[in-house]
């Protein structure tokens, strides 16, 4: 079978339209300035005072825990340079760049608390207290993940038949006033009964029969205003919220804690139009709810998702749910992933009270010239890259300067692109990754050259001599690029943020390398070699007997292929 031929025009051209498209997309979004970090730009800062629910001082461990999950919810997705810091004994201070409608987002999001607990329905406004299941939501719905806690889309497994689960022995068979403590039981134990879930039979009879006293403050119970202090939720008592159209509830004590969740993820299941959060338990966790709902299977009965002490999903279930479970509802790509983001990232081991909460505008850490510094030293290495290649490889620089104009056009559009859709932030450290990247293009077309010449004084000629060359230079590049990357990637995920934005545009510019090689330095260098100027020896062509060091071989008054005839 003939060997199918290169074409390098066609190659260029689909490099030079996908280039445009993307920077077609810019044009749509309107963006053409990177945003840039907080020593850069300035921004918000969010100053956290935290309290102690179990009362006494901040535990050093849970204000440690604390500041490592609201940086996994400031810098989770993205570059997005946030700082997070910690001060004296029981502050938090997040500093996030840019003030804009992105920023005040991640602050709400800093902000907050995300207790999250797992409650069944007493009282609502579709079930009376203690007059059974009522009409719920028909669209709210959790149950079985088919993708056994995949990704959404993926291929399906069988569900759970559904069953329930008999009750334990020898439990109290009510919620009344005969089975709290003793008026002499220990103060602490009291408290940490309250701080603690309860077993499921427990909530299954509260839920079943509510105590009058229970009752009769929901008859008589009315939702907050809007901009009220949030509902106080404790885990061992009965709450009574709201949702967020104003629907009052009675819920029993919570039978899981948020932190009980493994992993949460949100998108659009095969064969599905609509987003689902997906969760994922822990050991104990699945366990407590696949016999919650296992209790209430097919009976109408609600489960309800409280967050921060407001109801956001109220579903029923069909069967028993063991492993992975989909909650599904009325939710947007915003609102679903707003939701995953918060359960993912767990509940904060600490409260932070509103009246503890302070934020305020800040200023760059870094004074303007700084960036311009960093600028005028990434031009000054440009220019003396253009110039070495002109003196040494003549006309064939127009390779080495298309390369760094592709190159650096294609960085600069995937900078504004991550900059509007993941928060990516230009720090100066993502200024220096930048400026090596430079250096990382132009290692790669002086491989091939050089390969060239060796095959050309072999006698090859110019034409044979770059796909000859390319097999070699190609392995060299892919080697010395997937180094590049590798260390790029442990930067990232083991130094701190103030060098992750230098990791990060290394990564980026070592692929970016690759691709402006493979589709550009390569076909733009087999056009050339079918020009007379270059394989025929012009003495400006950078690939003539001088240049390639066989002076000696030529022939005055003679024209011949460079390196040879083949």
């Amino acid at each position: 079978m003939a060997r199918k031929t290169a074409r390098p025009g066609r190659t260029l051209a689909l490099l030079f339209l996908a280039i445009a498209i993307m920077f077609g997309g810019i044009a749509f979004a309107g963006t053409w300035k990177p945003e840039l970090g907080l020593d850069l730009r300035g921004g918000t800062e969010i100053s956290m005072t935290a309290k102690n629910s179990e009362g006494g001082s901040v535990p050093k461990e849970s204000l440690d825990e604390a500041k490592s999950i609201i940086d996994q919810r400031v810098n989770g997705s993205g570059i997005t340079g946030g700082r997070v810091t910690t001060e004296g004994n029981d502050v938090i201070k997040v500093s996030i760049p840019g003030t804009g409608k992105v920023q005040q987002e991640t602050a709400e999001r800093v902000r907050q608390t995300a207790k999250l607990r797992f409650r069944l329905v007493a009282c609502s406004p579709q079930k009376p207290c203690g007059g059974g299941a009522g009409g719920n939501d028909p669209g709210s719905m959790i149950q079985q993940d088919p993708t056994g806690g995949a990704a959404p889309g993926t291929s399906p497994r069988a569900p759970f038949a559904g069953e329930k689960a008999s009750p334990s022995e020898g439990e109290s068979a009510s919620g009344d006033a005969s089975s709290k403590p003793s008026a002499s039981a220990d103060a602490d134990a009291e408290k940490k009964s309250d701080n603690a879930t309860v077993k499921v039979d427990d909530a299954v009879k509260f839920m079943r029969q509510p105590p009058t006293e229970w009752a009769t403050k929901y008859s008589s119970f009315s939702c907050p205003a809007p901009g009220s202090d949030p509902i106080e939720d404790v885990p061992g008592q009965p709450l009574l919220t709201c949702d967020d159209q104003g629907a009052p509830y009675l819920l029993t004590p919570a039978v899981i804690e948020g932190t009980e969740i493994k992993e949460a993820s949100y998108g659009i299941p095969q064969q599905q139009a609509n987003y689902v959060v997906t969760l994922d338990f822990k050991s104990d966790g699945n366990k407590t709810f696949a016999e919650t709902t296992g209790a209430i299977a097919g009976s109408g009965e609600q489960f309800a998702i409280v967050l921060d002490g407001k109801v956001i999903s109220a579903p029923t279930a069909d069967s028993r749910i063991s492993g992975g479970a989909q909650i599904s509802g009325d939710f947007t790509q915003k609102t679903s992933a707003a939701l995953a983001n918060n359960l993912k990232y767990g509940s904060l081991p600490l409260d932070f009270p509103e009246e503890g909460i302070q934020t305020r505008v800040i200023g760059p850490s870094l004074a303007g010239n700084q960036l311009t510094a960093g600028l005028w030293a990434g031009l000054i290495g440009l220019i003396l890259v253009v110039v070495f290649s002109v003196l040494y490889y003549r006309a064939m620089s127009i390779v080495v300067i298309g390369s760094l104009a592709v190159a650096g056009a294609a960085t600069y559009g995937m900078v504004l692109l991550l900059s509007e859709t993941a928060g990516v932030t230009l720090d100066l450290p993502g200024v220096a990754g930048l400026i090596v990247g430079i250096g990382i293009t132009a290692d790669s077309f002086i491989i091939l050259y050089e390969r060239m010449r060796d095959d050309m004084r072999e006698g090859r000629s110019m034409r044979v001599a770059v796909d000859t060359a390319w097999v070699r230079a190609r392995n060299t590049c892919l080697a010395s690029d997937a180094v590049s990357f590798l260390a790029a990637f442990v930067l990232y995920v083991f130094a701190t943020n103030e060098v992750k934005g230098f990791a990060f545009m290394l990564g980026l510019t070592t692929i970016i390398d690759v691709l402006a090689f493979f589709w550009f330095t390569y076909p733009m260098t087999k056009l050339m070699a079918r020009w007379g100027f270059f394989n025929k020896g012009h003495v400006l062509s950078g690939m003539d007997q001088r240049a390639i060091g066989t002076v000696d071989d030529a022939r005055p008054g003679t024209t011949t292929l460079v390196g040879g005839k083949a």
